[in-house]
Parts: C-alpha cells; structure tokens; sequence
C-alpha cells in the first residue's frame, strides 16, 4: 500500500514537471527581431523614454522614430537611401555603416543614425539591420532606382529631402544631415561647434574650402552639415523650399548657394561655419592629412557604381592606416569617379 502511494506521487510530480516544461514552449514568446548579418550595428533605445511613449500611443511615426534615435540633447544624424543604396554586390549603404564600425571612437553614434527611406525596399533592409528607420511618404514619385546627378527625379528627391529637414526642425530636433556616401572615419562632434550655449546656427561641409571658415564664398555642399533647430535655421529651410517652383532646372544644393551669395544667411542673423576640407574631406578637394581627416565625402562623382568603387579604396587605405599607422591620404586618383562624368548631360 505503501509502495503505491509512492508510485502515485512520483507520477504526479512527474506530471507536474511535464507540464511545465510545456508551458515554457507553449506560452514563451518567440524574438520578433530577424538575425540580421550586421550583428555589429544593434541600436539601443533612446533615453527618452517618455517622449517615445507619448509619440507611439498618439500614432506620430516621425516623432517615434526621432525620439528613438535622438540623443540627450534632441540630436539626431540622418541620412536618407532609396533602393540603389542597398542593393548590389557592395551596397553603398554597407560601405556607410562599416565606416562607423571602422572608425574612431564612431561605433556608438549608429544608435543615433535615423535612415530616413524612400521606397519599401531599402525600409525593409534598414528594419533587417535594426537601425532606427522611417519612411519617408513621396506623394506617388517613385524613387526606387538610382537617381543620376541633375536628373529630374534626382532634383525631386533633393526637395523631398529638404521639406522632410523642415518638418524635423520644426519638431525641435538638431541634427547632422549626412549623405550616405560619406564615410565617418572619426567622430566629428570634437570638431563640430556643439555647445548650444554658442550661437553657430549651421556648420556646413564644402567643395573647395578657402582657409576662412567665416567666408560664405566658400563652395558648400549639402551632403554633410550640423544645424541646430531654432526660428532662425526654420525660417531657412521654409524660404529654401519655397523656391523650388521658382529654380526649374537647379538641384535644391544650388538654390542654397544662391541664397546664401544673395546674403539671405545674414538677413536671417545666421551665424554660419564652413567646414574645413582638412577635416571633413571629399573626392573635391581631398584632405592632405589621414592623422587629421574626420569624413570623406563622394562628391564630384555622378554614380552610385564609381562612389562605391573609390570610397572602397578610402576604406582600404584607412584599414591600412590603422593597421600600421604609415599609410599617406590625399594621393588616390577617384579613377572610377572621374569616369562616371564622361557625356554627361545634364537633365539626362
């Protein structure tokens, strides 16, 4: 009798211990998160907390997908991408996000990169990679393929992309705007002005720099630039897109140069830095010194296959460099690049 009644407690603990281990597949839920192959780019949530909480229960996405990536002090890095910087045997986008991983002191500021897209498929590679992203609505344009220099559909992306930094400021966000063919190699924000107890509104890459960060003949390009949301840089961006209609034929980086020339910066009580090419270097004008270089930028290249090619031998020379600390910068030749503009037409 003994002996049964043993039995029968061994079975119901048995049973017990049973349906636990079931209950654990059962009711346990699955990672929605997908592997991803760049397990070296996970973001991390955002401080605020609060802010993504009262943006998620009241349905803004922007707002969600900024308060996500912003830092403490409502500072965001944006970089927009369409189907063409994703795709291909070395996507651009790739080559962006390696630089981060590769350079100085970079690896952590990916928490903060919000990629802005504009088509479903780059939204669905940014979300595979657990980067923060948001898709941008473009009204019915498409912009899956790539778009050529000085295209229309490339000068319509360029508005899109400035009326989306309006809305942004306009939110009371500051950010560096960033295309996604600059490779960060060290982090800028040492040289950048950051202190919002200055009064430097906008820091803007350039072309060519003429040794006076003062001087607004500098040649500027809008493919890397820190501006810092105020009524000021608000009332920028609302004149910079209002003439869209009134600049048929000229890219939205081209209307700015004419403001700025017109001294419509000054009007506004800008107070505007234009960004050393020592520092934040280009295919333009190269920096002359790799212990010194922070970005390096595509420009004076029209295709997405010729920046890809030369912006990989950037990072090779850059690997190189860290490896043994005697690799010289400034002497590549951008062979691909300056290829890529032969019969160029513009509008074509």
């Amino acid at each position: 009798m003994i002996n049964t009644k043993f039995q029968i407690n061994h079975i119901a603990i048995y049973a017990l211990v049973l349906l636990s281990i079931i209950s654990i597949f059962v009711f346990t839920p699955l990672s929605s998160k997908p592997f991803s192959a760049f397990q070296n780019y996970p973001c991390q949530s955002s401080s605020s907390t609060n802010t993504t909480d009262i943006a998620i229960s009241s349905g803004d996405e922007l707002e969600t997908a900024l308060a996500g990536a912003s830092m403490e002090n409502k500072t965001v890095i944006i970089a927009v991408v369409n189907k063409a910087y994703v795709e291909g045997d070395e996507p651009l986008l790739d080559l962006f996000l390696d630089s981060f991983w590769l350079g100085e002191d970079t690896r952590g500021l990916v928490n903060h990169v919000l990629l802005v897209t504009v088509d479903q498929t780059s939204y669905e590679r940014c979300r595979f990679l657990r980067l923060h992203c948001y898709k941008l609505q473009t009204d019915g344009v498409d912009f899956d393929g790539e778009q050529l220099y000085m295209s229309q559909d490339f000068i319509k992306m360029m508005w899109s992309r400035t009326l989306f930094l309006l809305d942004v400021l306009k939110r009371g966000y500051s950010f560096i705007f960033t295309d996604a063919d600059v490779m960060w190699l060290r982090n800028p924000f040492p040289r950048l002005n950051t202190s919002f107890n200055e009064t430097i509104d906008i820091q803007i890459s350039t072309d060519q720099f003429n040794g006076n960060d003062r001087s607004e003949t500098n040649n500027i390009n809008t493919g890397f630039y820190m501006i810092k949301s105020n009524n000021r840089t608000i009332s920028l961006f609302e004149s910079w897109y209002d003439r869209r209609n009134k600049s048929i034929g000229l890219k939205e980086q081209d209307v700015l140069v004419n403001m700025l020339h017109e001294g419509i910066f000054r009007e506004l009580g800008l107070n505007t830095r234009f960004l050393n090419t020592l520092y934040f270097s280009g295919f333009c004008q190269d920096s002359r010194d790799i212990r010194a270089v922070t970005t390096v930028h595509a420009n004076c290249c029209r295709t997405i296959s010729a920046k890809v090619a030369d912006l990989m031998a950037v990072i090779h020379q850059w690997k190189r460099f860290r490896t043994n600390n005697t690799a010289t910068y400034g002497m590549l030749k951008h062979v691909a690049c300056n290829n890529s503009w032969k019969d160029f037409k513009v509008g074509k």
